[in-house]
Order: C-alpha cells, then sequence, then structure tokens
C-alpha cells in the first residue's frame, strides 16, 4: 500500500480510482490542497500529465460553457466533448452550439436518452410537471443516463466539468478533484467568480449563451429554466425552484 502518495506520480495518482472510499478521500484531501493553491492554467496542465489519458469535457452548452469549451481546447483540440441532448433545448441553445462547434473546431459528441422525447410524453406525460420525483426520473432518463453511456463508451477516466461553488449551494464544498463512479473528476474553474468568467470570456472575445441578455444566469430544458427575477438566487431560476442538480454531479 503506498502510504504518502506522490501526486506527481502518475501510477500512483492512478492508483487511487482502485481503493476505498476512504483510502480516496485521504489522499485526495492532500491533492487538493496543493491544486486549490494553482492557478487554473497549472490545474490543468497537472491533470493533463499526471492523470489517465482518457480524457472528456462534458458542457451542457449553458450561459458560460465558452469558459471551459475555450480552456480544454487550448491545449487539447482533439478532447471529446460530450453533449446530453434532452430533445427539449432551446433554439438559442441549438445555435450556439454551432457557433461554438465551428469556432472551437469542437470534438463534439452527443447522446440522447434511448426514448424520444415524443414517446417519453406518451408513455409517462410531461415529468417535469410531475414535482420533484417527476424531474428526478426526467433527469435519470434524459441526462444522466446518456452521459454515463458516453462516458463508458469513450472509456473516460478523467472527466472535466465547468462547475463552480458560487454557481448554487450544492457546489459549495466541492474541491477541484473528485472521483466518481470510478473515474477523476476535475472541476478546474470551481472557485471562480462570476467576475474572473466574465474577464476571461472578454479577454477572448468569447460569447455568453445568447440567453444571457434576457435575464437567464443559468440555461437547461425550456421547460425548466426561467430567467433570474428579484430576490431569485441562481439555483431558483433552474428545475422550477425544486432542486439544482440534474444528477449528473450528485456523488462527487
Amino acid at each position: 500500500m503506498v502510504n504518502h502518495i506522490h501526486w506527481h506520480d502518475p501510477e500512483q495518482v492512478s492508483w487511487l480510482l482502485s481503493q476505498e472510499t476512504e483510502v480516496q478521500a485521504q489522499h485526495l484531501a492532500v491533492i487538493n490542497q496543493e491544486l486549490a493553491r494553482m492557478d487554473v492554467s497549472s490545474r490543468l496542465a497537472w491533470a493533463q500529465q499526471y492523470l489517465p489519458q482518457t480524457q472528456a469535457l462534458s458542457s451542457s452548452f449553458g450561459i458560460q460553457s465558452a469558459l471551459m469549451l475555450h480552456l480544454l481546447t487550448r491545449t487539447q483540440p482533439d478532447i471529446a466533448v460530450l453533449l446530453t441532448d434532452t430533445g427539449y433545448l432551446f433554439a438559442e441553445t441549438y445555435r450556439f452550439i454551432d457557433t461554438l462547434k465551428a469556432r472551437l473546431q469542437l470534438n463534439l459528441h452527443v447522446v440522447r436518452a434511448e426514448l424520444s422525447p415524443a414517446w417519453q410524453e406518451a408513455r409517462f406525460g410531461q415529468l417535469w410537471q410531475q414535482g420533484k420525483a417527476g424531474l428526478t426520473q426526467y433527469n435519470r432518463l434524459n441526462k444522466v443516463e446518456p452521459m454515463e453511456r458516453a462516458l463508458k463508451e469513450h472509456q473516460v477516466q478523467t472527466w472535466y466539468a465547468g462547475l463552480r461553488r458560487t454557481q448554487s449551494s450544492t457546489r459549495g464544498h466541492l474541491d477541484v478533484l473528485a472521483i466518481q463512479a470510478g473515474r477523476f473528476k476535475c472541476l478546474p474553474v470551481i472557485d471562480w467568480s462570476n467576475k474572473q468568467v466574465h474577464e476571461y470570456l472578454t479577454l477572448h472575445d468569447l460569447p455568453y449563451h445568447p440567453l444571457w441578455e434576457q435575464g437567464y444566469v443559468s440555461v437547461g430544458d425550456w421547460h425548466s429554466s426561467q430567467p433570474l427575477s428579484a430576490g431569485m438566487a441562481e439555483e431558483d431560476t433552474r428545475f422550477n425552484g425544486l432542486g439544482r442538480e440534474c444528477g449528473l454531479h450528485f456523488d462527487i
């Protein structure tokens, strides 16, 4: 057993994936202390050198998605970008995807539920209108299961995502690096503020999602996203105020 993991040794870092949760937590705490001291570029350089090399980025192509897409493709131009298309995205989102795919030359892979939206509605009704249990089932069918299928198909061992602590109360405890479902989960911009995101997008002339101009601060499906109104927190604008997460990031 490795008592003191060398966090600049790819073999020792990968060794963590095979260990019990308690051992993983012990060593991840040490690694995260180091990553917390780094800037984002250094975190990505470390992750690309020392984490397992079958890597992918998930993107919802939401309000600030250009940030992570640009950060990753600057150093990994052909990294797999995984998108779950529910069939209920805004028309503006589909056009935004086309724009960023062309501009950043994205290696985009779109995954969908096994049942089409029409078939789901015929079988279950409009799940997003059926309270928290309905939303949970909807998200599992349309986001969690398709993404897990994509991660397995691409044999992903290092998964990047653009979560940030300021986005919701459920993300306040997250670190840069975690292990989820037997793979590393890397959140390079977890501690960035909206100001830092804005400065990066401005510096690189990158667009916000078009609905940003209409008051949206978080965008998913058209039926469960709304603009930010007075007195609302960002997390209240999604899923009819019943929750912030869709299930992809619950157990990290």
